[in-house]
């Protein structure tokens, strides 16, 4: 009897996790209580590539309904982008556009800084956003099968937000405030749990061509991790999300590569 109450508290605590990062990671209306909310994101990090399998289903159930619909690949491929941007409410591709504003228009770490946190998207940014929508849209659409672009978004959504986690653990904080800062920084375990996760649902939902996979997609986070240690020198919470953004395309790029 004690163990099952053990077993019983030990998946209510994941569950609890999972609704913590989820209701980071997206917009949906999920109710936390006063514990949850008093938890830094980073004690979930490991759930995020969870999070990341249900956002991929999502948007793989639309793409499989707009097949069903008779639509062209690349509309079923931009309803399942546009699944993705309304259940996560733009948070990836909120700093995806900011990080470009900044990196391309600022001269010194002060200005890349400072026009980060504006609100308004500039000329980087809105073709940023274009190049992701359409890139990701466009490699959906490229898909050999309904079924293999289905099994590559729910692989894009947990892997990319493992390597968020991952640069969450290893890179440092690149101003004393703002997002990232407030989120924490993941413990070693933790990383250790999301980038294992993560890479689980890449070998089972695409075999072998996992390690291409997660090969690719862990080169693009260190390239990313590496450009922003090198212009603003470190995170934020906009670097986390051109992470996901960025690795989420290069897994779905390597998906159309090999298979």
């Amino acid at each position: 009897m004690e163990t099952r109450d053990n077993n019983l508290s030990i998946l209510g605590r994941w569950i609890k996790d999972v609704l913590l990062a989820a209701g980071f990671l997206t917009r949906l209306p999920i109710a936390l209580n006063e514990d949850s909310e008093k938890r830094q994101l980073a004690d979930v990090v490991w759930a995020f590539p969870v999070v990341g399998v249900f956002v991929g289903g999502l948007a793989g159930l639309a793409l499989l309904i707009g097949f069903q619909l008779g639509l062209h690949p690349l509309a079923c491929g931009l309803l399942a982008v546009v699944v993705q941007v309304f259940v996560t409410g733009a948070l990836h591709e909120d700093g995806l556009a900011d990080v470009a504003d900044g990196f391309g228009g600022g001269h010194k770490v002060a200005d890349k800084l400072r026009i980060m946190r504006d609100s308004h998207v500039g000329s980087y940014g809105v073709l940023a956003l274009v190049f992701s929508v359409t890139f990701r849209a466009g490699l959906i659409a490229g898909m050999p099968t309904p079924t293999i672009a289905v099994l590559a978004l729910i692989s894009a959504g947990a892997v990319s937000r493992s390597l968020v986690a991952g640069v969450m653990n290893k890179l440092e904080m690149a101003r004393t405030d703002g997002l990232a800062t407030g989120a924490g920084q993941p413990t070693n375990e933790a990383t250790l749990a999301a980038l294992g996760i993560g890479a689980a649902a890449a070998f089972l939902l695409l075999g072998a061509s996992g390690w291409i996979v997660l090969a690719v997609a862990f080169g693009a986070a260190v390239m990313t991790a590496l450009l922003a240690k090198r212009q603003i020198g470190g995170q934020t919470g906009d670097v986390l999300g051109t992470v996901q953004q960025v690795t989420e395309a290069a897994v779905l790029l390597s998906v159309v590569a090999v298979m």
